[in-house]
C-alpha cells in the first residue's frame, strides 16, 4: 500500500511539472505577443532609462519542486540531498554548482509554486551572485536552494568585523574617576583593606556589580547611607565595643579620585568589621576556655554589603547584628548609665556606726530596722529605687549590701560595715564597666533565637553564677530553681547550647572514667569496700578498662530524675540526694553537672511546655519513681542554655553583679585589652583528655587502712561537700591529679 501510494505521487508530481512548463512557455508567448512596438523617441529613451530585468538563470522546474505540502525547512537541511535520489537533471546540476558551505552556511527556500520562479528581482539575483565566491557567479544554481559558498578564512573575516560596542556605564560622570581607581585598587590593592579572602573576594564582586561605582559618596559628598554607618561605629563604645576598631577615614580631606576611592574601601572594611564582631564577638569563645560549646552564627559579607546598601536607615541595619536579647538590651541601658554618672556627682557614703538588718526570730517579735541618714544615699549607690528617700535599713537593703560585697569578694554578710563602705566609696565604676562589657561580649556567642518556635520560644537558661535556672516561655519566666553547679578549676560547668531531648525516671548513674581513675581506683587501693557500701557495681570490660555503676534507688548519685541534651563534654541536670547544697549562697560543688532543687516540678514543667494535654503535675512524676529506666521523650525537644553571667539586670530593673567564680571575666578583659582582636576571632582546638586503662598495676589493698570516719566521708569528697583534700595514707604522697575531663557529674 505504501509503495503503491509512493508510485501515484511520483505521477501526480511528474503531471503537475508538465502543466507548470506548458503554463510557463504560454504566458511568455503571450506577454511577447501583447508588447507594442515603440517607436518613439520619448518610449526609447524611457526604455533606455529603465532597466530591464535580466532573466533569471534557473533551470526548468523538475517533479521534486512539487510537493503535498509547503512547510519551512530547517537552515541545515538542503533540497540537494532530496533531488539526488530522484533526478538525473538536478544530480548535473549540483555537480556544476559550487563546493559545498558549511550547514550553518546554508539557507534553503524551496519553491513551493511556479510564479516564484518568475518572480525573481534583480536584486535578488545580484544578493544570490554576492553569495558565491568570485568568478563562479555564472556557475548554475541549484533549483531547491540557493547555496552560499564557503566564505573566506575566519581570521580574514574577525580582522575585517566591527570592534564590540561597549556597554554603557551606570556610573555617574562625576563618579568615574573614582570608580576608575577602585578598579584599579581591587587589581592590586585590595588586600591592604580586606585581610581575609572570602571578604575581599565578596567585596570585589560587590563593587564589579555595580561598575566599580562609589559605595559611601556621589560627586565627593557622602550620602545618607555613609552618614548613618559613620554614626554607628563612632557610637560602637555603647554596645561594649571599641570605636577604634572600626577607624573612620577623613572624607573631607579626600579630595582627589584616588583619596576618595581609598577612603570608600577603608569605610567599608570597618563597616564589615563592625558588623562580624556586633553579631559573633571580638573573640571566639575558644580562646576563653575548652569547655565552652556555642553554635556558630559568621556573618555573611554579601549579605551585609547588600542589607547596609539597600536600608532605608543604614545605622539602624548596622545596630541589627547586635543581640536582640531582651537582657543583651538591659545591659547596654545600664552601661550607659554607669558612664553617665562619671559625669554627675559621686555619691559618698559617710563613715558611722555599723548598720545591720535582724529578721524577726518568732511570730511575736519584729524585725529589727536600723534608721541612720546614710541610707537614702546607700540606697541610691546601690540602686534601690523603692522608698528612695526612707532611712530605714530593712530587709531590702541588707540584701542589696550582700550582694555587693559578693561581687567585690567580701564575705556576704549584709552588714554595712568599714570595709563595706570603703568598697562603696572606691572608683569601682570602671570595674562595673568592664564586666558588664565582657557580659555583654558574651551574649553575642549566644544563638539569636534562644527557644523553640513551635513551643511558643521555650528554653532553659541557667546562669552560673547565679546558680539559678529558669524556663522561658513566649519571653517571659514560667519557672525558677537553685542549682548547684561545677567547681572551680577542672570540673567547672561547662557554656553551651543544646537541646533537651528526653528525661530519664530512675536513671542509672555509669560513673564518668574521669572520676573512676581519679577517685575512685585510688579509694579503692585504700578501702576494698567503699564501693560497696556506696552501692556501685564494678565491672571489668574484655579491652581490660572498667566500668562502674549505680543501680537506681533513693542512694542514686543522680537522684531520681536526670535531664538528657546530649554534648560532648557528657554533662547533664539531675537531682541529688544531697539537699543541705541548696541553701547554700555559693553553690559551686560539683564535677560538672547540674544538680535541680526541685526536679520533680522542673520535670513537669518541661513536659507540659512539649505535651500540654498531658497534664503532668510533680505527683504524677514521683508516682514513676521506682527501680527501673523510665524515658520521657520531648515531641518537640527544648533548648537548654548556659551562660556566664557575672553582671544581669533583674526583674526589677536593677543591674546585679556575681562573683566570677570561674575567672572567665578576668580571662576575657586580658584579651581584650591585649590589642590583637583579629587574632582573638580565630578557633583554638582544644584536645580533649583520653582515658584509657592507666598504666601499670592497681592493687587493691587488703585491709581497710582508709577510713571513712577521718576527714570528710568519701560521698562528700565526691559528690557533695566543699572542696577538701582528703588525708593520705601513712607513708604515702597524695598524687597530683591529671588529665581530668569534663566527663563529670
Amino acid at each position: 500500500m505504501r509503495e503503491c501510494w509512493k508510485n501515484r505521487a511520483g505521477y501526480d508530481r511528474v503531471l503537475m511539472t508538465v502543466a507548470a512548463t506548458f503554463l510557463t512557455v504560454s504566458a511568455s508567448s503571450a506577454f511577447a505577443q501583447n508588447v507594442a512596438p515603440r517607436n518613439s523617441a520619448a518610449e526609447l529613451a524611457i526604455d533606455a532609462a529603465v532597466p530591464r530585468p535580466e532573466p533569471a538563470n534557473v533551470p526548468p522546474p523538475t517533479a521534486a519542486d512539487f510537493k503535498l505540502d509547503t512547510p519551512s525547512v530547517d537552515a541545515t537541511k538542503t533540497e540537494a540531498t532530496k533531488t539526488e535520489a530522484t533526478k538525473a537533471d538536478a544530480n548535473k546540476a549540483a555537480e556544476q554548482a559550487t563546493p559545498a558551505s558549511k550547514p550553518a552556511d546554508v539557507a534553503t527556500a524551496p519553491i513551493s509554486e511556479p510564479t516564484k520562479i518568475e518572480a525573481a528581482k534583480p536584486e535578488a539575483a545580484k544578493q544570490e551572485a554576492t553569495k558565491t565566491e568570485p568568478g563562479k557567479n555564472d556557475a548554475p544554481q541549484n533549483d531547491t536552494a540557493a547555496v552560499a559558498p564557503a566564505q573566506s578564512p575566519a581570521p580574514a573575516a574577525t580582522a575585517s568585523s566591527p570592534e564590540p560596542v561597549k556597554a554603557a556605564s551606570n556610573v555617574a560622570t562625576e563618579d568615574q574617576p573614582v570608580a576608575d581607581k577602585l578598579r584599579e585598587a581591587f587589581g592590586a590593592k585590595a588586600q591592604r583593606y580586606f585581610d581575609r579572602k572570602a571578604e575581599r573576594t565578596t567585596v570585589e564582586k560587590f563593587y564589579t556589580a555595580r561598575d566599580f561605582a562609589p559605595m559611601w559618596t556621589q560627586g565627593g559628598k557622602l550620602t545618607d547611607s555613609a552618614k548613618g554607618v559613620v554614626a554607628r561605629l563612632k557610637d560602637a563604645a555603647s554596645d561594649g565595643l571599641n570605636p577604634s576598631d572600626y577607624p573612620i577615614p577623613d572624607f573631607t580631606a579626600a579630595t582627589s579620585p584616588d583619596a576618595l576611592a581609598d577612603s570608600d574601601l577603608k569605610l567599608t572594611a570597618s563597616m564589615l568589621d563592625y558588623a562580624r564582631h556586633a553579631q559573633s564577638g571580638r573573640m571566639h569563645w575558644s580562646q576563653v576556655s575548652g569547655d565552652i560549646q556555642y553554635p556558630e552564627h559568621p556573618t555573611d559579607p554579601a549579605e551585609v554589603l547588600a542589607n547596609v546598601a539597600s536600608a532605608k536607615d543604614a545605622s539602624l541595619a548596622l545596630d541589627g547584628y547586635n543581640p536582640p536579647h531582651k537582657l543583651y538590651r538591659a545591659l547596654k541601658k545600664k552601661l550607659a548609665e554607669l558612664r553617665g554618672q562619671g559625669d554627675g556627682p559621686v555619691i559618698q557614703i559617710a563613715d558611722g556606726p555599723m548598720l545591720k538588718f535582724t529578721p524577726a526570730r518568732a511570730k511575736n517579735q519584729s524585725a529589727v530596722e536600723v534608721e541612720d541618714d546614710r541610707v537614702p544615699q546607700l540606697r541610691a549607690k546601690l540602686g534601690i529605687t523603692e522608698n528612695a528617700d526612707d532611712r530605714h535599713y530593712d530587709a531590702k537593703v541588707a540584701e542589696a549590701v550582700r550582694k555587693f560585697q559578693a561581687s567585690v569578694e567580701l564575705k556576704p554578710t549584709g552588714v554595712l560595715d568599714d570595709r563595706t563602705v570603703k568598697a562603696i566609696n572606691s572608683p569601682k565604676r570602671d570595674r562595673q564597666i568592664d564586666t558588664v562589657i565582657v557580659n555583654m561580649e558574651r551574649w553575642r556567642w549566644l544563638p539569636r533565637d534562644l527557644g523553640a518556635p513551635a513551643i511558643g520560644n521555650a528554653y532553659v537558661i541557667l546562669n552560673i553564677p547565679d546558680y539559678t535556672l529558669k524556663v522561658m516561655q513566649n519571653g517571659a519566666q514560667v519557672w525558677t530553681t537553685r542549682v548547684v553547679t561545677g567547681q572551680p578549676g577542672i570540673h567547672a560547668t561547662p557554656l553551651l547550647t543544646e537541646t533537651m531531648k528526653f528525661i530519664t525516671v530512675n536513671p542509672t548513674w555509669n560513673v564518668p572514667p574521669s572520676i573512676i581513675y581519679n577517685e575512685y581506683l585510688p579509694a579503692l587501693q585504700q578501702d576494698p569496700t567503699v564501693l560497696e557500701r556506696m552501692g556501685l557495681k564494678l565491672e571489668h570490660n574484655r579491652d581490660g578498662s572498667i566500668h562502674i555503676s549505680q543501680p537506681p534507688g533513693e542512694r542514686n548519685a543522680l537522684g531520681r530524675i536526670r535531664f538528657n541534651f546530649p554534648n560532648k563534654f557528657l554533662v547533664y541536670q539531675h537531682d541529688t540526694p544531697d539537699k543541705n547544697l541548696f541553701a547554700r549562697e555559693d553553690r559551686a560543688f560539683s564535677h560538672g553537672c547540674m544538680r535541680v532543687q526541685n526536679p520533680d516540678q522542673y520535670a513537669s514543667v518541661l513536659l507540659n511546655i512539649t505535651e500540654p494535654n498531658a497534664h503532668y503535675t510533680p505527683e504524677k512524676i514521683k508516682s514513676m519513681y521506682g527501680q527501673s529506666e523510665i524515658d520521657l521523650k520531648f515531641p518537640t525537644p527544648i533548648p537548654v542554655n548556659i551562660t556566664y553571667q557575672t553582671a544581669f539586670v533583674d526583674d526589677e530593673g536593677n543591674l546585679q553583679f556575681r562573683k566570677d567564680v570561674y575567672g572567665r571575666d578576668a580571662n576575657m578583659l586580658s584579651l581584650l585589652r591585649s590589642g590583637k582582636n583579629k587574632d582573638l576571632e580565630n578557633v583554638i582546638a582544644h584536645s580533649q583528655p583520653n582515658y584509657v586503662r592507666p598504666a601499670g598495676d592497681l592493687r587493691i589493698a587488703s585491709d581497710n587502712s582508709f577510713s571513712s570516719s577521718s576527714g570528710p566521708s568519701f560521698f562528700e569528697r565526691l559528690f557533695g561537700g566543699p572542696s577538701q583534700p582528703y588525708p593520705a595514707p601513712p607513708g604515702r604522697r597524695r598524687q597530683p591529679q591529671q588529665g581530668q575531663s569534663y566527663y563529670q557529674r
